[in-house]
């Protein structure tokens, strides 16, 4: 009887390769999958971090660029101007100041009004720091958003009152997913109290330091999240006073 020299694969061998190459193509993409989820989550706390970083420099710059400029203010459907005031709004959730670093030029551009605003985040949850920049023009151009100069409820000190905040599509965002944000001003006391910090403004004077004090939403310690940021005011002018003969 003469015997064939081909050898064939039985249907049992053959399920079980099948099988074996099933199950190596399966942990191949498995790996691919897990390895590529890793990345892409590491690159987005990256970019989460630089966002961070980023948003602490532009404050950082801007309070840094505080002007001593001045304003006159036109009340509220007056024609002419009714009294001239340093340019300043200190509020807990609102803060208003001319700074020669803009977000578009940096420190080689023109002088900015920066309104500074804290809105509440998306869906409703937490708080969002917004700014807008607008063009400063002179102290005419910077009076027309004051409302005039009023007695406060609370000091009964005259103070400016301006006009709300609008928020836009060209407000840019400094900050996101917070659970509380508020400014601060220190005022410089005679000894032995030396400061305090106060959470609205209405003095006359400039403050001598800014706080920004910012909370985040969700702690995560392996992510840059908003910190509270302290800047000194480096001023020695007198709001109203003349430096010209």
């Amino acid at each position: 009887m003469k015997h064939s020299s081909r050898r064939g694969v039985t249907l049992l061998e053959l399920l079980i390769a099948v099988t074996l190459f099933s199950l190596l193509a399966a942990a191949a993409l498995t790996a691919m999958r897990v390895g590529l989820n890793a990345m892409q989550k590491t690159n987005q706390r990256v970019l989460s971090n630089r966002r961070a970083v980023g948003a602490q420099r532009i404050l950082e710059q801007q309070i840094a660029g505080f002007m001593p400029a001045t304003a006159e203010c036109i009340a509220s459907g007056g024609p002419a101007p009714t009294a001239r005031i340093g340019f300043f709004q200190g509020e807990p959730q609102t803060m208003r100041f001319v700074s020669s670093y803009s977000l578009a030029e940096a420190s080689r551009g023109l002088p900015r009004i920066l309104e500074f605003q804290v809105i509440p985040g998306e869906q409703g949850r937490g708080f969002r720091l917004v700014v807008n920049e607008h063009l400063y023009t002179g102290s005419l151009g910077a009076g027309r958003s004051c409302l005039g100069v009023l007695p406060d409820p609370l000091s009964g000190v005259a103070v400016p009152r301006f006009i709300p905040v609008e928020i836009g599509p060209l407000s840019f965002v400094l900050a996101d997913k917070l659970a509380a944000c508020r400014f601060l001003y220190r005022e410089i006391l005679p000894p032995p109290l030396l400061e305090r910090w106060v959470p609205r403004w209405v003095l006359s004077t400039w403050p001598s330091a800014i706080r920004i004090e910012m909370t985040p939403l969700e702690a995560d310690s392996s992510r840059i999240g908003p910190a509270t940021l302290t800047m000194p005011l480096f001023v020695n002018r007198v709001p109203m006073g003349k430096y010209y003969d």
